[in-house]
């Protein structure tokens, strides 16, 4: 029998990014045997499900406060297994309310914990760094600034490479997009990615049917929907409707990286859709809401330049940024012709999302990384 990690992701991108640190040790130790919270994706590598990682993904400081006692259940069961199964390491994936939580009860265990994918401590709730710092022994960054940062407050912490930077490619050519879709060859087409869980997009749907409003009457154009994998089935037919009730947006679902691909331009909810669509070289407006009082509690604790991504990698603003109330249809659509109507600025941000892909790639699978330096601590453990 091999040995055994406990691995945890709480929302679909840490899934993804758990799934391939798990097959790349898969590849160097075939005998381990991997049990936790899982995605869609890990549970494609084979890694036993314990709990499902969507009943953990929630966004908001108030909206998370009625989820909980499930999460708390959930969290319980995770350290019984611990308990139960005795793994000889940890791998936990993003999701820091929860992990650093479950980290210290596996430190006390005595289970080492690899830390994939570094909490934005640089942003806020900066008392995080001393919960890393006491029970994570190594975290794997995905953005080059965050080792520096991590490291200069004693954290064991190591820039990996982003893992995105490797996968991220339109499937189908534009041609079979174009033909699959109905997408007219004149006018424009825009790409519209309201987020994935039900929440932000319940949120964001209203706002994006006036923007679509405002650009269709003063511009050619037509819009893609960019749903998450079973959307529908999960949140019914009558969801989307807000959007595409109107007849002049296209529904797709698991096709964000085509959408993004071809169109001209995408609105896109500000999350790691942005730095999906700087790999593509999708020109973007990007955009977020949350509740009235998550954003009062939320702002008075981050701080930040920007609250995209896109632009804390380059440095600078390279994207437009609409955040909560400065988020409206008029302004939206105001961003978008604005893009739209200069193709100047249009390729000075393709440029610019060029040396922001550069920035993220390296030489290495950065899911190669992080297993070669997991696997030195099972060497280590295990002797």
């Amino acid at each position: 029998m091999g040995h055994k990690i406990l691995i945890s992701a709480g929302e679909a991108s840490g899934d993804r990014y758990a799934g391939g640190v798990a097959a790349a040790l898969r590849g160097l130790r075939p005998d381990l045997e991997f049990f936790g919270c899982t995605g869609a994706e890990m549970r494609r590598q084979g890694v036993e499900t314990l709990v499902d990682s969507a009943s953990l993904s929630v966004v908001g400081l108030v909206e998370v406060v009625h989820h909980i006692p499930r999460i708390y259940g959930e969290y319980r069961k995770l350290i019984a297994a611990a308990e139960r199964e005795k793994p000889v390491l940890a791998i936990l994936t993003d999701s820091p309310d929860f992990h650093l939580r479950l980290a210290k009860q596996l430190r006390n265990r005595g289970i080492p914990v690899i830390y994939l994918v570094a909490p934005q401590a640089w942003a806020w709730r900066k008392g995080r760094v001393r919960q890393i710092r006491r029970n994570v022994r190594e975290l794997h960054c995905i953005f080059p600034f965050e080792e520096q940062f991590f490291r200069s407050h004693g954290v064991n912490a190591h820039y990996i490479g982003h893992p995105l930077a490797r996968v991220v490619r339109p499937r189908l050519s534009r041609a079979e997009f174009y033909a699959k879709h109905e997408l007219p060859e004149r006018g424009d087409v825009i790409a519209l990615c309201p987020g994935s869980r039900g929440g932000e997009m319940a949120r964001h749907l209203p706002y994006l049917r006036s923007a679509v409003d405002r650009i269709g009457a003063v511009r050619e154009a037509t819009f893609v929907l960019a749903a998450p994998p079973g959307a529908k089935s999960r949140f019914g037919e009558r969801f989307f409707e807000p959007l595409c009730g109107g007849g002049r947006v296209r529904y797709t679902e698991d096709e964000t990286w085509d959408a993004m691909a071809y169109a001209n331009l995408t609105l896109a909810a500000s999350g790691t859709v942005t730095i999906e669509a700087a790999l593509l070289g999708a020109p973007m407006v990007t955009f977020y809401r949350v509740t009235p009082v998550s954003w009062l509690l939320g702002k008075a604790l981050v701080s930040v330049p920007s609250y995209t991504m896109v632009n804390l990698v380059a440095g600078r603003p390279v994207v437009p940024e609409l955040m909560q109330g400065e988020m409206s249809g008029e302004r939206l659509a105001g961003e978008a012709l604005r893009l739209l109507e200069d193709p100047e600025a249009m390729e000075t941000m393709r440029r610019e999302l060029r040396e922001v892909r550069a920035t993220l790639e390296t030489a290495r699978d950065p899911f190669e990384t992080s297993a070669g330096r997991i696997d030195a601590v099972l060497r280590e453990k295990v002797q």
